[in-house]
């Protein structure tokens, strides 16, 4: 039997509206030695029925049909029975450009002998997916990535950790992951159990490359997502899983810790912008996230602003320390540049207004919650 290059993982739990198109993507790689392994999660609807018709139609198309257990478990399982050399994994409810993985399993191999632990790309986001004002737009670290050498660690490129996880957008060598250790945590359902995986498999490998080319096709806050559907609990812990697995790892990288805050600040953020008028816990579990962050390192960060510093300092309890907003305002035109070469005008601007509303959200919630002076 040939030896597989790259085996692709599909967990899948009653997503058959767009199935079939995940699974026809990743049929579109013709020039390396590819394997499907779609996992029927306990489905309800007709989900397995496409992926039997996948399986019947295409040999490289494996389907293990199991009871519901969730996305770490499931992904765990695709990656135990996987014989390829590099993983992946693609989420059911997005899609693939041809090629994308017969590309980056080749662009690895052109660092030969090095076998890259990582091989990653940017992604396209799908924005109001399914509705009329469906659009597509590049990721916020696309043309971002540039260390100046391939291999890289991420200590070369910090950036990474701070956007989206998007685990997906890259295939990871399976012989790193099994010398690391490495595996989903098992929770019920999604459960955000992506962002302790990026962290582990950021901060353990010894060889990253990135291709800068957008292959993924990633569908946005979809109704019954996990993004959607997420607990006002949940962001919290999954910082502080991956604020564990940073000390375990004993990361001292202060670009790499700054990356990591700027999470911590978004959940934050996010948390009591659509929790805060249901959740009295919220202080409170922002509190103990912002106690887990040194507060000069705080104050360093560029790009956060210092009404985000101000909320740090009232709730986390340390003594407070002399900070400038000005770097933030510097950032804030930076990214608008960047954004209107990455994306348009239209975006960048829209990206304005969006930014003043939520700000402004934000700025009434954490008043009327806080006691918080203007």
């Amino acid at each position: 039997m040939d030896s597989i290059d790259v085996s692709v993982v599909i967990p899948c739990y009653n997503t058959e509206k767009f199935l079939d198109q995940a699974l026809s993507s990743a049929e579109q790689n013709d020039r390396i030695n590819l394997e499907i392994i779609v996992l029927n999660d306990g489905s309800t609807d007709g989900s397995l029925e496409i992926m039997r018709a996948h399986e019947a139609a295409d040999p490289r198309v494996r389907v293990i049909d199991k009871e519901n257990q969730g996305y770490g478990a499931s992904v765990n399982r695709g990656f135990k029975e996987a014989r390829g050399t590099y993983l992946a994994i693609l989420e059911p409810d997005d899609w693939v450009a041809p090629h994308m993985y017969d590309d980056l399993f080749e662009y690895g191999k052109s660092f030969a002998p090095v076998e890259p632990d990582i091989i990653k790309s940017p992604y396209t986001r799908v924005v109001f997916p399914e509705t009329k004002d469906q659009y597509f737009c590049n990721c916020s670290y696309y043309k971002r990535v540039d260390p100046g050498f391939q291999p890289f660690t991420l200590a070369d490129a910090p950036h990474l950790i701070q956007h989206h996880p998007s685990i997906w957008s890259a295939i990871y060598r399976k012989a790193f992951l099994e010398e690391k250790g490495i595996r989903f945590m098992e929770v019920p359902g999604a459960g955000w159990v992506d962002n302790p995986f990026l962290i582990e498999t950021l901060c353990q490998a010894s060889s990253i490359v990135y291709k800068e080319q957008p292959y993924y096709h990633y569908r946005e806050d979809l109704p019954g997502s996990s993004s959607v559907l997420k607990k006002a609990r949940l962001c919290f812990d999954r910082w502080n899983d991956m604020a564990d697995i940073l000390e375990r790892l004993n990361v001292t990288d202060d670009e790499i810790l700054k990356a990591f805050y700027v999470i911590g600040f978004r959940y934050v953020g996010g948390s009591f912008a659509d929790f805060g008028d249901d959740n009295p816990d919220i202080k409170a579990w922002s509190a103990e996230l912002f106690r887990r962050m040194d507060p000069e390192r705080v104050v360093r960060i560029k790009n956060l602003s210092g009404h985000s510093k101000k909320l740090y300092f009232e709730l986390s309890g340390y003594d407070p320390i002399p900070y400038s907003n000005n770097e933030y305002l510097g950032e804030l035109v930076n990214e608008f540049f960047y954004s209107i070469r990455t994306n348009g005008v239209g975006f960048a601007l829209g990206r304005v207004f969006w930014y003043g509303k939520q700000k402004a959200t934000e700025a009434g919630i954490i008043k009327q919650k806080l006691n918080v002076a203007e």
